[in-house]
């Protein structure tokens, strides 16, 4: 990636694995800058990975050539608006925001801007999350790949022919991880119901939870069907359990789900 200045608006936690990742694979941190209105977040970056840090957006935006908005959506058009009088035209602008439109963008900046959207998850924040990314025809190569590099830094990228395509990537990578979360929290809590201990159960189902998702991505040659029915001897414990879930009609409701999900998605992008 070339040498930009990379100014990330907002210190949460994407910027804190973005950050971490970039400056740990040697890009020089004295190019980095971050900003926030909490002192203690920014102070934690400097004092981490030793960047830039400021309460200044406007002025840490004019120096970049590289922009990454990192703000809750309800917070963007105001936090875009600060910044209308500088000239875009030859920054790129990342946005990691759901259910904003890039057309937004362009109105809360009052002019013709070049944006990528990506939507990453939050295992981003250990190097092995899932990040959709979309831009238009209008992108340059070398922006596709500066923001490709940045994202990279916390997993996998994965880009999309359409904008509207982002909202697939949510439900299947963006919000999933709490579908998981809430799988294992179920599976601990009926363990500690059974008489186990809190601390062994939640060990138990972790750790396969992590087998499983590392069986899935080195067996590509599978299907998730063959992968299950290994597990599944005929008249066996797995298969009661499996039966089970098929008699609740476990994908029904995950399919439902994972629609509600994008419909929100869309809902969202009426909001802002």
């Amino acid at each position: 990636m070339t040498q930009a200045k990379i100014c990330f608006i907002g210190a949460g936690n994407m910027t804190r694995s973005i950050v971490s990742g970039i400056v740990k694979s040697g890009y020089p941190s004295h190019l980095v800058h971050a900003t926030n209105p909490s002192q203690a977040k920014l102070d934690a970056l400097k004092a981490d990975f030793g960047i830039e840090v400021s309460n200044e957006n406007t002025q840490a935006a004019a120096e970049a050539d590289v922009i990454v908005l990192s703000v809750k959506p309800q917070l963007m058009q105001q936090v875009c608006e600060q910044m209308q009088h500088l000239d875009l035209s030859n920054k790129l602008i990342i946005t990691i925001a759901a259910g904003i439109t890039a057309s937004r963008y362009s109105d809360y900046f009052n002019q013709p801007i070049k944006l990528i959207r990506t939507m990453p998850n939050t295992p981003t924040q250990l190097g092995v999350g899932m990040t959709g990314l979309y831009a238009d025809a209008s992108i340059s190569a070398e922006h596709k790949a500066i923001c490709q590099t940045l994202m990279q830094t916390g997993g996998k990228v994965l880009w999309v022919d359409k904008e509207e395509d982002l909202n697939q990537v949510i439900a299947l990578a963006g919000s999933s991880p709490a579908y998981f979360f809430l799988f294992i929290e179920a599976m601990i809590e009926s363990g500690i119901k059974m008489g186990m201990d809190a601390a062994n159960a939640r060990a138990l189902a972790e750790q396969a939870a992590l087998g499983a998702a590392q069986m899935v991505i080195e067996n590509q040659d599978l299907s998730l069907a063959t992968l299950r029915n290994n597990v599944t001897s005929k008249g066996g414990t797995t298969a009661q359990a499996i039966a089970t879930f098929e008699q609740g009609d476990l994908r029904g409701l995950v399919d439902q789900a994972m629609n509600n999900c994008v419909d929100r998605a869309e809902e969202m992008a009426k909001l802002f």
